[in-house]
């Protein structure tokens, strides 16, 4: 802000001193107008003189002339009349003297006149010279001052049009800094009475809990160490299964380096059995025997790592509570005792490997003996790092016998420690393999190297390479997991400062597996629940569906209403139907005493022959055709088939065949009604959800409308003040160019008075030539 109000101070401290400039311009060209009225007066005056002399010069020549005629015509009658002529030669004589005196005059008076013009047009020139001179003078100054003042106002203009930017920029900064000061004002308000209603909810509460825990508490096991180990921790699977992954991925890595460690230790018995003296050919050194001995042992040191391992890997489940960080310890490097042998047997081969009976023998060069200084070095290195390990581990190890033996606030320097040893067992492996690699090397060039000394070499570089492989993504694996393993030593029972016993822990297991089992009696199962965003859906389609509870419950009315009436319907044909069947047993009994009047022989004979035809008719199509053709008769009920008045049906086949073509008459009816009425159903409820959804289409359309009319003023809002802040810039930008106009044009004056002067001096000039 400050610079900017420099800034412009210093632009109206200019635009004041090209003002003065302008000014003194325009009472620069005042005063050379004035100068040049004056001149053309001048000129004027001049040029009137100069017409009357011309005048006066064109008489005079014109009476030259005419003397002169006379002259010539005085002459030949000047030679006729010689007499005569004495007397008037006398009076011409006179005159021509006259004339000779008023002709010297004028040559005189013309004289004077050329000098006076001559004079007039150098002084004029002279004028002219320096008008033209400070013309240029002028125009220049012109130039540069409207230069700068175009240079000026561009200038100006860019300041505005940046502060005016500035300006709206800080406006709208002010406005959302105002909005976001009341929203503060707003939340502070609002964080006020949560924390106030939030402090009395909690003063309840708080002086619930104290009556609580006065009153049902009789003490608190937390203050207790002893008590509190026994109370079960959170469950928390995640670590569980953190620290199951861990330990899986842990012992991959120890079973390639017990791998490793199995091939070296086998690889070294093959060659002390080889070199520097074969077996096969000549007995070896007692030394050598011994070493061979302890190197044929070594999977009775090294398997236990590997078995141990695995079996408490085994023992880390969901169920168990893994709170100390010794079980990952344990699990990377096997139990106590089985690095302790470990390191017994390290420690029982060292001194064979320092005393290298290779050194001794005549074959050894001094770069080879310097390679296997260098190796024994290493070794010792080697088992120092074991050494180291197995000392850090047995202080991680000391709560689960003792725990105040080491504070849990020690465990992360403990665990750092663990981490530098395992890189140092890292960058030892690597010295080892790079020192065997050049050992090799020599031997491989020696003449009395075997091919089973080379292929040996090669297996025990091999087997270096797996170590050194092995021991790095150990090394790393541990330094990526360090600060998880300081965390997790925050897991176990609340306010719990130090590490729990083993009988404490044990005591605390049984209770937490009493907990699980009481636990999993009270669990039932939940009914199952609509979630969320289903039923949000569910909801938004019964709205605007034909499923909705108004047309359930319209449809389930109506369904009532429909039921009733065919209740009705169903007693009223029943007894319609109680009615037609004594009627049909009335009529059977009358068509019974009929037949009884009738020959019983013929009725028997009839019936055997219509018992035949049917059979027939069922069985074959030929003596179908023996029997006459069906009469169908076609109604409202529908189409009934019967056979012609020659044939006499049999009177219970008839009666079913009407009732079964009644039943399924009936059927067919009702099976179409009951289609007509869901039909009507549906189309009544699409129409009910039709007519809800252009309800809901119709709000939507108002809220859309309501909308678009605050769009629409807020664009007309912004439409006029965009038109008011271009006509303040149109009238800012109309004032300089009246300004620049009203220069202009005093300028063109000038140069138009300059140009006038221009043409009357050549009009001059050209006259003063023709003269």
């Amino acid at each position: 802000g400050k610079k900017q109000n420099k800034h412009i101070g210093e632009l109206r401290a200019q635009n004041q001193v090209l003002k003065k400039g302008v000014v003194d311009e325009q009472a620069n060209s005042a005063a050379l107008k004035e100068q040049l009225k004056m001149k053309d007066q001048s000129l004027r005056k001049l040029q009137q003189e100069m017409d009357s002399l011309t005048f006066r010069n064109l008489q005079l020549a014109k009476r030259v002339e005419l003397l002169q005629d006379e002259l010539a015509l005085s002459e030949p009658r000047g030679k006729k009349n010689k007499k005569s002529g004495e007397s008037s030669s006398q009076l011409s004589q006179e005159q021509k003297t006259v004339f000779d005196e008023d002709l010297q005059k004028k040559i005189e008076e013309n004289e004077r006149l050329h000098i006076q013009f001559f004079e007039a047009d150098e002084q004029h020139k002279h004028v002219e010279a320096e008008l033209r001179s400070r013309l240029a003078t002028l125009e220049t100054e012109a130039a540069q001052h409207q230069a700068v003042v175009d240079g000026l106002t561009r200038k100006y203009m860019e300041t505005i049009e940046k502060l005016q930017n500035d300006k709206a920029k800080l406006e709208i900064k002010s406005q959302t800094l105002e909005k976001e000061a009341k929203e503060c004002r707003l939340r502070t308000e609002e964080c006020q009475l949560q924390l106030k209603n939030l402090h009395e909810d909690l003063s309840g509460r708080l002086e619930e809990s104290l009556s609580i825990i006065n009153e049902k508490v009789p003490f608190n096991d937390t203050k207790y160490s002893q008590y509190n180990a026994l109370n079960v921790p959170l469950h928390n699977r995640r670590h569980q299964l953190k620290m199951r992954d861990i330990a899986g991925q842990a012992l991959a890595f120890v079973q390639d380096l017990v791998t490793a460690l199995l091939n070296f230790h086998t690889y070294t018995e093959q060659r002390i059995q080889i070199f520097p003296v074969d077996s096969a050919i000549d007995t070896i050194s007692p030394l050598n025997q011994k070493f061979s001995q302890y190197l044929h042992e070594n999977a009775s040191y090294v398997r236990p790592l590997e078995e141990g391992m695995l079996h408490l890997f085994e023992s880390i489940t969901e169920d168990t509570v893994t709170v100390l960080v010794i079980f990952f310890l344990v699990l990377l490097l096997g139990t106590g005792k089985h690095l302790t042998s470990y390191l017994c047997f390290l420690r029982k081969i060292l001194p064979y490997q320092l005393k290298e009976e290779e050194c001794e023998s005549s074959l050894c060069t001094s770069a080879l003996r310097a390679r296997n200084l260098e190796l024994s070095q290493d070794m010792k290195k080697m088992t120092a790092v074991f050494e180291k390990l197995q000392t850090y581990i047995a202080l991680l190890a000391l709560p689960s016998t003792e725990p105040d033996g080491l504070l849990r606030t020690n465990y992360s320097s403990v665990l750092t420690n663990v981490g530098a040893a395992l890189h140092g067992f890292h960058d030892i492996m690597k010295d080892i393999s790079k020192h065997y690699s050049q050992k090799a090397t020599i031997e491989h060039e020696l003449p009395t190297a075997t091919q089973k000394l080379i292929t040996t070499n090669d297996c025990i570089l091999s087997s270096v390479v797996a170590l050194t492989n092995g021991a790095g993504k150990i090394a790393s694996f541990f330094s990526n997991n360090l600060d998880y393993f300081i965390a997790s030593l925050s897991y176990g029972p609340k306010a719990a400062s130090g590490f729990i016993s083993p009988l404490s822990a044990e005591c605390m297991l049984q209770y937490k597996k009493k907990a699980a089992a009481y636990m999993k009696s009270l669990r039932k199962p939940l009914l199952e629940s609509v979630p969320y965003e289903e039923a949000l859906a569910n909801r938004r389609i019964l709205l605007s569906s034909t499923e909705s509870r108004e047309g359930l419950a319209q449809q389930v009315q109506q369904s009532l209403e429909k039921i009733s009436k065919l209740e009705q319907e169903k007693e009223h044909w029943m007894l319609e139907a109680q009615l037609a069947k004594i009627k049909l047993e009335k009529e059977n009994q009358r068509i019974a005493d009929k037949l009884k009047n009738t020959s019983s022989g013929q009725l028997v004979g009839l019936a055997q022959e219509n018992a035949a035809v049917s059979n027939a008719a069922d069985q074959d199509e030929a003596t179908a055709k023996a029997v006459s053709e069906p009469i169908q008769s076609t109604s409202l009920i529908g189409t009934l088939t019967r056979t012609s008045d020659s044939e006499v049906p049999d009177v219970e086949s008839r009666e079913d065949l009407i009732k079964n073509h009644y039943m399924a008459r009936i059927v067919e009816l009702t099976s179409q009604l009951q289609l007509a009425d869901s039909k009507s159903v549906h189309f009544y409820a699409e129409c009910r959800a039709l007519s809800k959804r252009l309800a809901l289409a119709e709000k939507s359309k108002e809220a859309l409308t309501e909308e678009m009319k605050l769009a629409s003023q807020n664009i007309s809002r912004l439409q006029d003040e965009l038109t008011t802040t271009k006509r303040s810039y149109e009238d800012q930008l109309s004032m300089m160019s009246d300004h620049l106009c009203s220069m202009n044009e005093t300028l063109s004056k000038q140069r138009e008075e300059i140009d006038t002067l221009k043409m009357s001096s050549k009009g001059n000039s050209k006259k003063n030539k023709s003269r």
